[in-house]
């Protein structure tokens, strides 16, 4: 071998030896993430979080389809919507027949009328709110506050509790209380130009579910939506969750 021949031989032996390594190295790393929803971990716990700016997209409800039936699951409104939808999510508590318990508005039409009525379960953890759209803009404001304030939305659902009210954990929210379950919810920020929208991977307690929300997520407001069925859409990451039937549902489509 030459003194030439063996000198190149040295000089490639280290890419030699570690080009298939690093063809495996960069074959570990996750594929980045598309669209609006992130991995995000709090507190130990893994979520997903979708972040929608209003003045890139439109954030709307859907419940009932041109048949006048609930679209019912997720993967039955992506259908439907031909592949506009940037996510989707459930968005509010309903009754047995998959109609909303409290507010609900489409397309500036009030389909069901606010509940102020006392009664069992999470929905009438007073406060309870309403989350809503308008134009360009959301919001999160608990009921009474609501109705003051009367934004007339193109959008709105009510549900409940409250997770964030001015910056606050919810009152009757304890810390770490004994219920532990699969959670979503929304909150706004950015003089709501932002809507931002969170599902727990697993079980978690409402203070855990509040205080992602104040505290990592930046939201001075939050609304609880569902827990059990909660439910994601997010072809970004490849997911379209089953679910029993479910009531309202959230997205996001381009404008």
């Amino acid at each position: 071998m030459t003194r030439r021949l063996a000198v190149l031989v040295l000089a490639l032996l280290p890419c030699l030896l570690l080009g298939p390594l690093a063809a495996v190295s960069a074959q570990a790393q996750p594929a980045a993430a598309k669209g609006p929803c992130q991995p995000v971990e709090f507190e130990g716990q893994p979520y997903t979080v979708c972040t929608v700016d209003l003045r890139r997209e439109r954030v709307r409800l859907f419940w009932l389809g041109t048949d006048g039936l609930p679209y019912g699951s997720l993967s039955s409104l992506a259908e439907r919507q031909g592949g506009r939808l940037g996510f989707a999510m459930n968005a509010g508590m309903y009754d047995k027949g998959q109609a909303p318990v409290g507010l609900y508005v489409e397309d500036g039409r009030e389909l069901k009328g606010v509940s102020t009525a006392n009664g069992p379960g999470n929905f009438h953890l007073k406060p309870n709110g309403v989350f809503y759209v308008k134009g360009d803009r959301a919001g999160v404001l608990d009921t009474p506050r609501y109705l003051r304030a009367k934004p007339a939305p193109d959008f709105a659902t009510q549900s409940g509790p409250m997770l964030v009210i001015e910056g606050k954990i919810h009152p009757k929210i304890s810390t770490d209380g004994p219920s532990q379950k699969i959670r979503n919810g929304v909150g706004v920020r950015d003089g709501g130009r932002v809507a931002v929208f969170a599902i727990s991977e697993r079980p978690v307690t409402f203070g855990a579910f509040a205080r992602l929300f104040k505290d990592n997520l930046s939201c001075r407001n939050a609304l609880f939506l569902d827990g059990s069925v909660s439910s994601l859409y997010a072809p970004g990451l490849g997911r379209s969750d089953l679910s029993r039937p479910l009531g309202p549902l959230v997205g996001a489509v381009a404008k």
